[in-house]
């Protein structure tokens, strides 16, 4: 991984947005996602964005945000109309060409954060759709009989 050059400071983590980049994003929403003319206000743009960036950065349910922001419903509403209307694109786009500038980017390293779980029964190639749970007789099933093999515990398939 390449270091960063000693004449570059060091950038803080963004919790919210700063207020010096504020202009450049209120721009872009202004164009993207201008005010409703009838019906009811929509929430601060602001809020929202500080909202949506801590709930990407901490990992928090959209229920769990701090009492801070707006509600959860209407961040969650704009979040997907934001993706619908293809702001955080032109956000991203923006905020790169603003960086660059910086020589705080380094694109030769990425790294991406997903969250993993067990794919039951070896995952989306099984052989048949999702049924009803089946019956089965202790004597038969390794699971209930305290009889253990290479079967899937879940299913009973052949395990490798």
């Amino acid at each position: 991984m390449a270091r960063r050059p000693r004449d570059v400071p060091e950038l803080a983590t963004i919790w919210e947005v700063p207020d010096d980049l504020w202009p450049l994003i209120a721009r872009i929403l202004a164009e993207l996602d201008p005010p409703k003319r009838t019906g009811r206000k929509r929430i601060d743009a602001r809020g929202a964005l500080n909202a949506i960036l801590f709930r990407l950065r901490s990992g928090c349910q959209w229920n769990h945000l701090p009492k801070s922001f707006p509600t959860d419903r209407s961040v969650h509403r704009t979040f997907q109309r934001w993706v619908r209307l293809g702001v955080f694109d032109r956000l991203w786009a923006a905020l790169v060409v603003a960086c660059a500038e910086l020589g705080g980017v380094n694109w030769e390293w990425q790294a991406a954060d997903a969250a993993m779980g067990k794919a039951r029964c070896g995952g989306s190639d099984r052989s048949q759709p999702h049924r009803p749970r089946q019956t089965w007789d202790e004597e038969e099933h390794p699971r209930r009989s305290g009889r253990w093999s290479s079967e899937c515990r879940d299913c009973g398939r052949q395990g490798p």
